[in-house]
C-alpha cells in the first residue's frame, strides 16, 4: 500500500494514476469529505486527513510500504509541517518516504523554496530507513489555461519576460517518476531533479502553441507592477516569476532520463496530448 498526500490535486491526482498503472494499491489522502471520482475510478481508497492539523496518522499509515508527500502549494507551514509528519511516519514505522520538492530548493529568494530546502533538511535527519526526494521544474501542464485564449487572442501571457528560458517538465512524467521512487531499490538517500528535455523561452512557447493549433500566436511580457506582496501565496508567486526573469529556471533532463529509462516529453509532446480547445477531454 502506497499513501499519497494532497491526492486530489493535479499532482496527487496523476501520481495515483502512475501508482495503480504499475497494479500498485493506492491510500490517497484528501483534506475535505466528499465524493472522489477521479480516485476511486482508479481504484484507490480514499480517506480524509488534514495535513497541517494534529492528528493520529497511525490509521493512515497502517499498512503502508510507502508514502508520498505532496505538500499544498505556498503554504507557509509547510516545513514545520512536513518535519512533523516525517516524525509521526517514522513512530509508526513506515518503511519508505519520498518528498515532493522542486528543483533548486536552496534559491530561498523564493519563500516557497526556502520552505521545502527546509523540510528537506528535516528529512535529512528524521531518521526515517528509506527516503528519497523528487525535484521538479515547472509544469508545462501549467500552460494549459491558457491554450483557449491564446487560440482567440494569438497572445501568450508570459510572467517571466520575454528573454530567459524554462524547462517545462510534462506532469505525467513527474508522475512517472515518482511511482519509481516510491517502489524501486537501490535510491535511498537520493535527490533526483526532473526537468523536461528542452530550455524554453515564451517567443518559442508561443510558437509551438501556434504550430499546434495550426495559427500564430505571440508571447506578450507581462511586467507586474508595485512592491511586492506582503501575503504569503502572492509574494511567493511574484518572487518565482522574478527570478525566473532574471534568470530563467532550467534544468538537466539527464536524471529525469535516468529514472524513466526514456526521454522525457517535449512541451510538442506534451500539447500532443491536449485536447484542442472546444474538444472535450479524450
Amino acid at each position: 500500500m502506497i499513501v499519497v498526500t494532497a491526492a486530489g490535486g493535479p499532482t496527487g491526482t496523476a501520481v495515483v494514476r502512475a501508482l495503480r498503472a504499475r497494479g500498485e494499491p493506492v491510500r490517497a489522502v484528501v483534506s475535505r469529505r466528499g465524493p472522489r471520482p477521479e480516485l476511486t475510478d482508479l481504484g484507490a481508497e480514499v480517506v480524509v486527513a488534514e495535513l497541517s492539523a494534529p492528528m493520529a496518522w497511525s490509521s493512515v499509515f497502517r499498512g503502508a510500504d510507502a508514502m508520498y508527500l505532496i505538500w499544498p502549494n505556498f503554504d507557509p507551514d509547510e516545513a514545520e509541517g512536513a518535519a512533523a509528519l516525517f516524525a509521526e511516519a517514522r513512530r509508526a514505522g513506515l518503511p519508505r518516504m519520498v518528498y515532493h520538492s522542486v528543483m533548486r530548493p536552496q534559491l530561498r529568494v523564493m519563500p516557497h523554496h526556502a520552505g521545502k530546502d527546509r523540510a528537506e533538511e528535516a528529512l535529512d535527519s528524521s531518521g526515517l530507513p528509506s527516503w528519497r526526494v523528487l525535484q521538479p521544474c515547472s509544469y508545462a501542464d501549467n500552460l494549459d489555461s491558457q491554450l483557449a485564449s491564446a487560440q482567440t487572442s494569438g497572445v501568450l501571457r508570459s510572467f517571466w519576460g520575454l528573454r530567459t528560458a524554462q524547462s517545462m517538465v510534462d506532469l505525467r512524467d513527474v508522475a512517472d517518476a515518482a511511482a519509481v521512487l516510491l517502489t524501486e531499490d537501490g535510491l535511498d538517500g537520493g535527490t533526483f531533479e526532473a526537468a523536461g528535455p528542452e530550455a524554453l523561452t515564451a517567443p518559442r512557447l508561443a510558437e509551438l502553441i501556434g504550430a499546434w493549433l495550426g495559427d500564430e500566436v505571440v508571447a506578450d511580457d507581462v511586467v507586474p507592477g508595485g512592491e511586492v506582496p506582503t501575503g504569503y501565496a502572492a509574494r511567493c508567486q511574484r518572487t518565482m516569476f522574478d527570478h525566473y526573469r532574471a534568470h530563467g529556471f532550467v534544468g538537466s533532463p539527464r536524471v529525469l532520463t535516468d529514472l524513466l529509462g526514456r526521454p522525457p516529453r517535449t512541451f510538442a509532446d506534451h500539447l500532443a496530448g491536449q485536447p484542442r480547445p472546444g474538444e472535450e477531454a479524450p
